[in-house]
């Protein structure tokens, strides 16, 4: 499990909660993710929610156009990529 989702989750609760956001993509996100956690066929290959799962959904409610998503994950990580370069 990316302990890092657990946080996310949580923030991206609180984020649109702020902005006043009622997002019913949050809300099918956390049912599908109550339902793959309790399903055995998901748990038994350990497919868990990573930290994209929620910031997604956070970006959109932020305003930033889905096709530039990928380009935000990526920035995310470039800290960390950078760290590892010898």
């Amino acid at each position: 499990y990316d302990p890092r989702a657990r946080y996310m989750k949580k923030l991206c609760a609180e984020v649109l909660s702020g902005m006043g956001v009622q997002d019913s993509l949050l809300e099918v996100a956390q049912e599908l993710e109550r339902i793959a956690l309790a399903d055995d066929y998901f748990v038994s290959r350990k497919l868990y929610p990573n930290v994209d799962y929620y910031s997604g959904i956070m970006l959109r409610a932020l305003g930033i156009p889905t096709s530039m998503f990928t380009v935000m994950f990526a920035m995310s990580r470039t800290v960390g990529w950078v760290c590892q370069w010898n």
